[in-house]
């Protein structure tokens, strides 16, 4: 009998006893742009608004390395550009002859652009100007390279014509005002930190695009779209500047749990204060934007959940 009843109570305790939340890892970018401050604010919107997960962000490479690490189940969440995402998922460009069309989209969070940054006294003004100039185009296996890459060749320039460097952000602001590079590439949501602390130490000015420049990378990558830095959005900048955006993809693999993906999509969308309070960027997280931007489809708990608050998706976006 005493065994009985201690059996009972050791049942009791164990039902009683707290589920342990499900880790979940948000790939996110280096800590000199935005993915990875948007990336810790929404694990702090699943960790309190998702029963039963928490999350924490993770540095990474960004977007190139981002896709793999979904692919292969090592991470749960990512933040990646829309021409990597893309290209992926139909395995064209950079991913010809390795399509991952597992991917899965929860939302189109914000717009990056591109942002061709250099010192104001470099005598650099246009793109023909970097012809055998030290460029940062980014960190390897980054979305950054992949934009520089293909907006550059869209205009004429290889990697054959200037002293290319492949730098994260940091790095690339570091070299800038160290006077080791001649310009970089950022492709971000603006504002971003590395920049902004750049323009502190040193006058820099931002390298704008033509019209004919601009058309020419939209017409080389769909997913691009004109864009123009606002004035004064950093130390020394007086004009607004035309360059390009890209939307980022919050993506996922197709074997999330519909119910996971649905709570996460739900969380985020009816939390977004939360993430604009930590970068600017998430006021461009709304659903007009996601449906008018997301190139690939949507995961079911995230179209479940957009299909119910009567969101206007588009056919090439469901499973």
């Amino acid at each position: 009998m005493t065994i009985r009843i201690a059996a009972l109570a050791a049942a009791t305790a164990l039902l009683a006893a707290p589920v342990a939340a499900q880790e979940m890892s948000i790939a996110t970018g280096g800590t000199g742009g935005t993915y990875f401050p948007y990336g810790g604010g929404l694990a702090e919107v699943i960790s309190n608004h998702v029963e039963g997960a928490s999350a924490s962000a993770e540095v990474t490479g960004a977007s190139v390395e981002n896709v793999a690490l979904i692919a292969r189940g090592d991470s749960d969440i990512a933040i990646a550009l829309a021409d990597t995402v893309y290209g992926a998922y139909t395995g064209t460009g950079a991913f010809e002859g390795r399509q991952v069309g597992e991917l899965r989209a929860l939302a189109s969070i914000y717009p990056n652009a591109v942002q061709i940054v250099t010192l104001a006294d470099s005598g650099i003004s246009s793109l023909d100007d970097l012809r055998g100039k030290r460029v940062s185009v980014g960190a390897p296996g980054s979305g950054t390279e992949v934009s520089a890459q293909t907006l550059l060749e869209a205009n004429g320039i290889s990697y054959d014509d200037f002293d290319e460097q492949r730098l994260n952000f940091n790095e690339t602001a570091d070299a800038l005002r160290d006077g080791d590079i001649d310009a970089g590439f950022w492709s971000v949501g603006p504002p971003t930190s590395s920049i902004l602390n750049l323009a502190t130490t040193r006058e820099i000015a931002m390298i704008g695009m033509t019209d004919a420049e601009v058309a020419a990378a939209v017409e080389a990558q769909p997913v691009f779209a004109p864009y123009t830095l606002r004035a004064d959005l950093y130390e020394g900048m007086t004009d607004g500047v035309p360059t390009i955006s890209t939307p980022n993809v919050l993506i996922v693999h197709e074997d999330m749990d519909e119910e996971l993906a649905y709570n996460i999509t739900k969380a985020m969308y009816e939390n977004v204060a939360d993430l604009i309070a930590i970068h600017p960027a998430a006021n461009d997280t709304t659903l007009e934007f996601s449906v008018a931007a997301t190139p690939i489809p949507f995961h079911p708990g995230a179209l479940r959940y957009l299909e119910e608050v009567g969101a206007a998706v588009q056919d090439r976006q469901r499973p």
